[in-house]
C-alpha cells in the first residue's frame, strides 16, 4: 500500500493507484474531460490538475497520469487549481462552443466570460476516440493526423477505413458531442443557464473542497452571498 496526503487527510491506495483514482476513491471529485477508467490515461485535457509537494514549494500536474507516491501532498481544489481550470474551461468554450458537456463545466466553475477568439470547432482532441477504438474495439480506424495547430482525427489517408465496423463507439464516449440545450442555432458564446456559486468556503480557506454537492451554499439566497476572489 502507498500512504499519502490528501486535501489534509492521511489516506492509503494500492501501488500502481493514480492520484486521480486516488482522490474518487475517498469521495474527492476531479473534473476530466479525456479520462476514462476503461482507458489508458493521457492527460490531454489538463482539467484535472492539481497541487502535489508542500504549499510552499507545490507544482500543478494532471491527476489522471501522476502516480500515487509514498508521502506526497495532494491538494485538489485550492485557489491556484481553480484559477487553472477555469483558465483550461475558458479556451475549450472558445475552441468548441456549441458543447453541453463544457457549458456545463463553465457554470459549475463560475465561467461567466470568454477572453479568446471562438474558433467554433467540434474537436477538443481530448484523444477519447481514438483511445477506445484501439483498445476496446481492436480497430485503429482512426487516429491523430499532422501535429500542432494543424492536428486533427481522422482515417488514414482521409478515406473510409476498412477496418472501422461503425460500432459508433467513438460518438458514445466523445464528451462534446451532445449538443446545447438551445440547440444547433445559440446566439451566444456562454450559455451560463445552469450558473453555479463560487464556492464560499474560498473566501476563508485556501481549499474550495467540500462533500456537500450541490454545495449547501446554493439552498442560499444568491444575493445574500458575496462570490469569492479566486486569482490570489
Amino acid at each position: 500500500m502507498v500512504n499519502l496526503i490528501m486535501n489534509g487527510q492521511e489516506i492509503s491506495v494500492e501501488e500502481g493507484t493514480t492520484v486521480l483514482e486516488a482522490a474518487r476513491f475517498y469521495g474527492m471529485e476531479i473534473p476530466t474531460l479525456c479520462y476514462d477508467e476503461g482507458l489508458s490515461p493521457y492527460g490531454a485535457c489538463r482539467l484535472c490538475l492539481v497541487e502535489i509537494g508542500p504549499p510552499e514549494r507545490a507544482r500543478l500536474f494532471s491527476a489522471c497520469t501522476y502516480p500515487a507516491r509514498e508521502g506526497i501532498i495532494v491538494r485538489t481544489n485550492t485557489r491556484r487549481v481553480i484559477k487553472a481550470r477555469k483558465v483550461i474551461i475558458e479556451l475549450y468554450l472558445a475552441t468548441c462552443p456549441s458543447s453541453k458537456t463544457i457549458q456545463d463545466l463553465a457554470s459549475w466553475y463560475d465561467v461567466t466570460e470568454v477572453r479568446f477568439p471562438v474558433k467554433n470547432e467540434e474537436c477538443i482532441l481530448c484523444g477519447l476516440c481514438v483511445r477506445v477504438c484501439e483498445e476496446q474495439m481492436q480497430a485503429k480506424a482512426i487516429g491523430f493526423i499532422d501535429r500542432g495547430t494543424n492536428r486533427y482525427i481522422g482515417t488514414p489517408f482521409d478515406r473510409q477505413s476498412e477496418e472501422c465496423r461503425l460500432c459508433g463507439a467513438c460518438m458514445y464516449i466523445c464528451p462534446v458531442c451532445q449538443a446545447r440545450c438551445q440547440g444547433p442555432q445559440e446566439e451566444e458564446v456562454l450559455c451560463n443557464a445552469c450558473l453555479n456559486l463560487s464556492p464560499p468556503c474560498l473566501e476563508k480557506h485556501d481549499q474550495a473542497l467540500c462533500y456537500l454537492d450541490p454545495c449547501a451554499a446554493c439552498e442560499l439566497d444568491p444575493a445574500s452571498l458575496k462570490k469569492p476572489e479566486v486569482d490570489s
